[in-house]
């Protein structure tokens, strides 16, 4: 068997200038790994990194289309990834500020999850992507 690990997940924008700070600041992904202009397809990517392992490629494409649904469960109705989860050490801290300072969409406000000792929660960023933030029991 192979050994796989998780490298990064990629996400469409409709705008690499506003989303690429956004994310820097939201979640520390201030590193830049990867910066890449295919301009004869239109394409520009970024790859941010927070040092530790997190990393989100962020792929501008001239004329997409913006896809956005309201709720986790709505983003089911189609085959595809519905959302990005991040682990964080404090969920009612990390959901006021993202919702607050960084101006995150309020999806569903922190909540007991379906596995004893852990809490979730829903934001969206500036385009509309889901992104929920757990939290695990504290050891």
């Amino acid at each position: 068997m192979t050994t796989v690990r998780f490298h990064h997940i990629s996400l469409s924008v409709g705008d690499l200038s506003t989303q690429e700070p956004w994310y820097g600041t939201a979640f520390g992904l201030t590193q830049v790994e990867e910066r890449l202009e295919l301009p004869e397809a239109g394409v520009r990517t970024v790859v941010l990194g927070d040092g530790q392992g997190l990393r989100v490629e962020l792929v501008e494409r001239r004329g997409s289309s913006p896809v956005s649904y309201p709720d986790p469960f709505a983003a089911t109705a189609v085959q595809t990834y519905t959302h990005l989860a991040l682990q964080v050490p404090d969920l009612d801290a990390a959901f006021t500020r993202l919702t607050g300072e960084c101006g995150a969409g309020q999806i569903s406000p922190p909540a007991p999850g379906a596995t004893a000792g852990m809490r979730y929660a829903y934001v969206a960023d500036p385009e509309g992507n889901l992104i929920e933030l757990i939290e695990t029991a504290r050891d």
